[in-house]
Parts: C-alpha cells; structure tokens; sequence
C-alpha cells in the first residue's frame, strides 16, 4: 500500500503521482491520509488503481474519473465524480450538490444522502444512493440508471430525457415531462444488478418505483407550451 500523508505532502503532489503511473503499475492501492476537507482529490485518474480516502473530502473529488476505484471514508463536497468515465466511486458519508454531474460511465455509490442536483446531466453514469436525495436531481438527465432507496425531493427528473429513474421512498414532486413508468421485467433484473454492485442485498427491486420522460418535450408543440 502506498500511503500519502496529506499532513506532509500538498494535494497536487498526490495528485501528480497518481497520473504519472503506467497502465501496468504494480502500485494499485493508495491510501491518503489527512485529507481534512481538502478540495479535487484524486482527479483525472486514468489507471486501474484504488485510492482511499481516509476521512472527509471537498469539491470534485473524482471528477473525471476513468477505471480507478476511489473510496471516500467521510463526506464528500460539492461535484464528487463529476464527469466520471468509468470506474467507481464510493461515498461512505453524504455527498453534496452535483453528485455524479454529468458523468458519463462508472458507478458511484453514495451511503448517506445527497444533496441537491444529484445525477444533473447524467451521461452514462450508474448512481445508487443509499439514503435520500434532494431538489431537482436528475435534471436534463440524458442516460444511464440513478437508484435511490430513501426518498426524493422536488422536481425530480426535470426536462429528463432517457435516463431511467428508481425510487423506493417518497418523490415529493416529479419535474416538467418526468412521469411514473410501468417496471417491466429487464428493469427488476437492472434494478437487481445496480443494488447488488451498490452491495445491497437488504431490498427487493419490487419495492421500487421507476420515473423517466414522457417524451413531450424533445421538440417544442404549442399544446405542451405549458409544462415548460
């Protein structure tokens, strides 16, 4: 295990010494230390490594993250795996606005809550959130799957396009073109491949509800001038 003591060394440091490792380095466990809220830990990685994070982490932590696997042992800020290309990011804490903001691949799981926006402009990305979410999360959400499994708050799903939406808990209220959908038979057995990746074995996928667009606002018509 390679550790980093952020108490002694500076964030670009790790950060360099992340991006500098070969495809094939033998060097694929990384813990840092003393992280203290520091902001966009372990961004850009581009290598098949695990970096831990032991304790709470600022702004973009993981952003634009491509096959390593990074754990965030506390909370995490505002834009955690932004922009994330594959790979997974964990989140044992809360997460703050913008999780997973337009990511295009990976996994992220989040144990806690997640603030506002979470999943905005999703891409591609897989989101499982342990707990609740907040307003408007999903918005202008283009593709891939985000799980919640406590409740969501307003808006959600807003101007959505084809991302799809499972929410086991409440929706306080659905967005502009997202609607409730019929959960068929390949979304249980996706739904089931999502929580058991998120190591959730606790809940059934038939607990759930599934939300995405009614596909009213793609172009504009003048009989839906109203749910703009």
């Amino acid at each position: 295990m390679m550790v980093v003591d952020l108490a002694a060394s500076t964030r670009r440091e790790l950060n360099e010494q992340l991006h500098r490792l070969p495809a094939d380095t033998n060097q694929t466990l990384w813990r840092v230390e003393n992280p203290h809220g520091q902001h966009a830990l372990a961004v850009g990685l581009n290598t098949p490594v695990t970096v831990e994070i032991a304790g709470h982490a600022g702004y973009y932590c993981a952003g634009m993250n491509s096959r390593a696997t990074v754990v965030v042992e506390g909370n995490a800020g505002v834009g955690v795996a932004e922009n994330m290309m594959s790979g997974k990011v964990h989140v044992k804490g809360d997460a703050s606005q913008s999780a997973g903001a337009t990511a295009n691949g990976g996994l992220l799981v989040i144990d806690g809550d997640a603030s506002a926006r979470c999943g905005i402009s999703m891409k591609g990305v897989d989101i499982v959130v342990k707990g609740s979410i907040g307003p408007m999360s999903a918005f202008m959400a283009q593709s891939g799957n985000l799980v919640v499994l406590g409740d969501a708050g307003d808006a959600l799903g807003d101007s959505i396009y084809e991302a799809r939406l499972f929410v086991r808990g409440k929706v306080k209220s659905l967005g502009a073109d997202c609607v409730e959908k019929p959960m068929r038979d390949e979304h249980l057995v996706e739904l089931r491949r999502l929580l058991e990746a998120a190591g959730v074995t606790a809940v059934q996928p038939g607990d759930f509800k599934r939300y995405g667009s009614a596909r009213r606002l793609y172009n504009f018509h003048v009989d839906h001038a109203s749910a703009y």
